[in-house]
């Protein structure tokens, strides 16, 4: 029979056993099932080009699928709030975007914490939004969109992928610092605001690069400004509000990869190498320059930083401005 000491012995051998073969699990690397790349806004915009592209070489560099699943809704938070609940396996992923992970948590009740219930891989990219309207819209400037709005107040709409996404506080930063009085329209997404644009039905939309440039370039929307503090190579004769009479004004969009925020380190660690190793291909780096987008490669805790830096940014602007949800 089996004393005390020779049990208490046995037990902790055996703890110590299961504990080194979960460790061993959580390293294991690609996982064994399909990979799932979550995207908070509809098939067709910014974020969904970029996370494609992106998914499409990550799953070639390990040998395994990456499928992209587009959660759009909310400004994003429908998704970000899936993956905060998703296990902590390493085989679900999500394209987080400005909005949800530091602009959402001061302007509403979330069911989450961005830092506590997410956990940072890295950086994805970022890009600068461009004002643009349709033709019939009456303006060619920006002093022009400026004095259309005063005109009518109210009857001016600006289109979001969301309330509190970067779009959305684009165009209410641009509301207070311009002294107009723009109506927010918030969408699921680029792509249907997007349509709506083109259709007429809303006046104007702080766009991401990759959905409005074939349309700029076909003649059909005429960009106005950009919201970055320099001219993108794409719009070279195209002002930034900044030089437009609004000094310092910057809006950036910008997309991260996180996972849920229990998912072990080593996960982590084995995901910021992949993700960083797509973005530095220069391949990948073409193609999202070709669609406007920088990649914005980081390590954990530079995302990290990056995000808390941002937050506390935006919660100093939105309580300054006075910003609510629609």
């Amino acid at each position: 029979m089996m004393n005390k000491r020779n049990l208490l012995r046995a037990t902790a051998l055996a703890i110590s056993s299961l504990l080194l073969a979960g460790t061993a699990s959580a390293q294991d690397f690609p996982p064994k099932k399909p990979v799932t790349l979550v995207v908070g806004f509809a098939a067709g915009g910014a974020a969904d080009a970029a996370a494609r592209l992106i998914a499409k070489k990550l799953g070639e560099n390990i040998g395994q699928t990456v499928v992209v699943d587009n959660k759009g809704g909310a400004g994003g938070n429908i998704a970000h709030q899936f993956v905060a609940n998703a296990a902590p396996d390493g085989t679900v992923l999500l394209f987080g975007s400005v909005g949800p992970l530091t602009i959402a948590p001061h302007l509403m009740k979330l069911t989450y914490d961005p830092f506590k219930d997410l956990a940072a891989i890295s950086g994805g990219v970022n890009f600068p939004n461009v004002l643009v309207v349709h033709k019939a819209a009456g303006a060619k400037t920006l002093a022009e969109f400026i004095q259309l709005s005063k005109k009518k107040p109210g009857s001016v709409e600006f289109a979001s992928t969301g309330a509190g996404s970067a779009s959305h506080l684009a165009g209410e930063l641009f509301n207070q610092r311009a002294g107009i009085d723009m109506t927010h329209v918030p969408y699921k997404g680029g792509a249907p605001a997007l349509q709506d644009l083109l259709g007429e039905r809303i006046t104007s939309y702080f766009a991401a690069p990759p959905t409005a440039m074939p349309h700029v370039e076909s003649g059909k929307l005429i960009p106005l400004a950009t919201t970055g503090l320099t001219r993108p190579a794409y719009l070279p004769n195209v002002p930034t509000v900044a030089e437009s009479g609004f000094p310092g004004f910057e809006a950036l969009n910008w997309y991260a990869f996180v996972a849920p925020g229990k998912t072990p380190a080593p996960l982590l660690d084995r995901w910021n190498q992949e993700i960083v190793k797509v973005l530095n291909d220069p391949g990948v780096k073409d193609a999202l320059n070709k669609h406007g987008l920088t990649p914005q490669p980081t390590t954990r805790a530079e995302l990290t930083a990056f995000m808390k830096k941002e937050s506390t940014q935006w919660a100093a602007i939105i309580k300054e401005r006075k910003l609510t949800a629609d």
